[in-house]
């Protein structure tokens, strides 16, 4: 018989098949028939006969023998011998579907994306060898340079540790207002430079696109050209898959990018690193809700890598690490950081207090904030951060301020456009012919709860007649601002940068960010109104920051933390609390959203069928979840996802909330995990939504 011809050793493939559905989360064999046997190897993607349909799937691993004892039946087709799904890709997707309770082909459609094929031939399978005066792009750099570091006590202690091969894990609190050269995105690529000198890649993981850019041009600078890629969204298809193939194929080893960034597939991975881990845009919108901390933290467990968590705040999630000893806390010394920071005012307090008493105090830009604004004009440019976008985004009662709701879905009533009447946000609805009715004052007259972007920037552009207006919000983000004197009106994410930074910066509406109904409104607020701070020049150049629109009563614990610029402080009483409370990140928490049946019958199972020390809150009607500003738990812990929940069923959606001890997490996501798997085996018509792992990752 001619060797060709010679059947198979391993004529066996098991191929984990995106069927979609919880039941079938599990590789299945299948026959591999002599034509492919040279390319379905592990990794790569095929199309196979899976319950009367072709769908796609990828190759796991090659065997001997069955282990079904029927018949199997053959592939159809290799789509392609990229082995795309590595060892290393698949025991991290694995191990995130597990953390989550979720299915993986869910996580694999995150962690690979779709196969180009122009770009797969167009680039070559190995590096390209450099020319004598040129690096080679996978050649390790000579030496890694401080730069940034050095002025963290422990900075240089860290980067030696990265450069050595070590793992070591760090929560780094970033020093405000720094030159290009000196800030965050620089120390970023010296951190990624250093892994490289140890011969390992490193992963840079960012919520946005402006963010991609600065720590590329970062990476350009300190590494060189070519030796890195990004990875974002708005690359486009074959630019994406290009980039993601030079990490697969071993050209380049580092990689910046958006979240699905975290899954690339960088060989010999000695980094994971993330800037600003409270942004929302780090966690996923889509089942099963990974968020980026989470990833990165299982891919340094399982490559033995560093991890680096960077940011101007410190989210509570982050401190029970450094609580627990999972990373040390890297900071600059108090004496750096005051000379580094903006001086912080509070509007209303201090020497102008004589004006709390003026009914000018109590409005939008009172006179004290108005009066360092107009100095700060002759300086340079302001920045003034408004809560939300838009015009007149919430309505309440102008007699008992109470909020105005939609009288078809209870939904927030607002105004995008002074010419077009107020509407629902939620549905559209307007008031109707016969108008607004409070119901519980029956007045008829509205006012603005607050306002957006836009009104503020008219209102401003009247106070200082003459000055430029420059907005900047979702949709519309401008991009870098002149040294010259200019007012930019700016939404949280949205503010831009100046060349030699704002003179003065202005936090409007301080109520409407801390009084939001959510776990983590105080650390968000401080975490906004430092990434705003951060761009202001510092004390010693004349920069301020002034937080207007604090509410009365006993001082806020987010506007101390401010002041004091100390994010730690408030991380760690935020710990101490929900610790004491029985909240997250101190336990674990899953919701589960559906009708009230289908909520009630799976948390029946998931408490009868697994050993957990649970506690149950609820079931609570969504939409008034939704809406509350109650501080119960759980609509203080809940992600708002009433309008996809409510379309998803005709019948009313309720929401439940399990606790369990962080010890008890594997447990209860298997507990999920098998729930989901025995209501897709039974073709249950009524729609569950779980979320697992839920600590607040993503709210708004």
């Amino acid at each position: 018989m001619p060797i060709d011809d010679a059947p198979s050793p391993l004529p066996v493939a098991a191929v984990v098949v995106d069927s979609g559905l919880a039941h079938l989360d599990r590789p299945f064999e299948y026959a591999v028939p002599p034509e492919l046997d040279a390319a379905a190897q592990p990794g790569v993607r095929v199309r196979v006969r899976f319950a009367g349909r072709d769908l796609d799937g990828f190759v796991v691993a090659r065997r001997a023998k069955a282990e079904h004892p029927g018949r199997l039946t053959p592939i159809r087709r290799v789509v392609s011998p990229e082995p795309v799904l590595t060892p290393q890709i698949h025991a991290l997707t694995r191990a995130v579907a597990d953390r989550y309770g979720g299915v993986l082909g869910d996580v694999l459609r995150l962690a690979i994306p779709k196969r180009h094929a122009t770009a797969e031939r167009a680039l070559p399978l190995d590096p390209p060898v450099p020319s004598p005066t040129e690096p080679s792009r996978t050649e390790k750099p000579t030496r890694a340079e401080a730069g940034p570091w050095a002025a963290y006590p422990a900075g240089e202690a860290f980067l030696r540790r990265v450069a050595a091969g070590g793992a070591p894990g760090a929560a780094w609190l970033a020093i405000p207002g720094r030159a290009p050269e000196q800030d965050w995105p620089r120390a970023f690529a010296e951190a990624a430079a250093a892994a490289l000198s140890a011969g390992r890649g490193a992963v840079i993981v960012v919520p946005d696109h402006r963010d991609v850019v600065r720590v590329d041009e970062a990476l350009t600078a300190v590494l060189g050209a070519g030796r890195h890629v990004r990875l974002t969204a708005d690359q486009g298809p074959q630019a994406r898959y290009t980039a993601w193939l030079k990490l697969l194929r071993g050209h380049v080893r580092v990689v910046v990018g958006t979240r699905t960034a975290a899954f690339a597939p960088v060989r010999d991975l000695g980094l994971v690193a993330w800037w600003d881990d409270g942004d929302d845009l780090l966690a996923e919108p889509r089942a099963p809700y990974p968020q980026v901390r989470t990833v990165l933290a299982i891919r340094a467990e399982q490559s033995a890598a560093a991890l680096l968590v960077g940011g101007f705040g410190r989210s509570v999630q982050v401190q029970r690490w450094v609580a627990a000893g999972r990373v040390v806390d890297l900071r600059p010394t108090p004496a750096t950081l005051r000379a580094a920071a903006a001086r912080v005012v509070v509007a209303g307090e201090g020497e102008v207090g004589r004006e709390r008493d003026s009914a000018a105090a109590s409005a939008q830009l009172p006179p004290s904030a108005w009066r360092i604004v107009h100095e700060g004009l002759t300086r340079g440019p302001v920045l003034v951060q408004v809560p939300r976008g838009g015009y007149r985004p919430s309505l309440s009662c102008q007699v008992c301020r109470a909020p105005v709701r939609c009288t078809a879905c209870h939904g927030p009533m607002g105004q995008d456009d002074p010419r077009h009447p107020p509407a629902c946000t939620w549905c559209g609805t307007g008031f109707g012919v016969a108008g607004f009715r409070c119901p519980q004052c029956d007045s008829t007259a509205w006012r603005a709860a607050i306002l957006g972007s836009r009104r503020t920037a008219e209102e401003l552009g009247r106070a200082f007649p003459g000055v430029p207006v420059i907005t900047s919000a979702s949709g519309q983000v401008a991009g870098q601002v002149a040294a010259t004197p200019a007012l930019v009106i700016a939404t949280p994410g949205a503010e831009p940068r100046a060349t030699q930074g704002y003179a003065a910066c202005l936090l409007l509406d301080a109520w409407a960010t801390l009084s939001r109904p959510e776990l983590d409104a105080p650390v968000e607020a401080l975490r906004r109104w430092l990434a705003a701070a951060a761009l202001c020049r510092s004390a010693l150049d004349g920069g301020v920051v002034v937080l207007a629109g604090v509410p009365d009563g006993p001082p806020f614990p987010a506007v101390e933390a401010l002041v004091r610029w100390d994010p730690v402080w408030l991380a760690e009483r935020e710990l101490t609390e929900r610790a004491e409370l029985g909240l997250p990140p101190a336990v674990v928490m899953a919701e589960l959203v559906g009708t009230r049946h289908a909520v009630a019958a799976a948390v029946s199972d998931i408490v009868s069928g697994a050993d957990l020390d649970v506690t149950t809150f609820g079931p609570l009607p969504v939409t008034a979840l939704s809406v509350s500003a109650s501080a119960s738990v759980a609509a203080s812990v809940a992600a708002p996802v009433a309008a996809s929940a409510s379309s998803a069923a005709d019948a009313p959606q309720v929401r439940t909330v399990l606790r369990v001890p962080h010890a008890q997490a594997g447990t209860l996501a298997r507990a999920l995990a098998a729930t989901k798997a025995i209501r897709s085996a039974r073709k249950d018509p009524e729609p569950l939504h779980v979320r697992m792992g839920w600590t607040g990752e993503g709210s708004r």
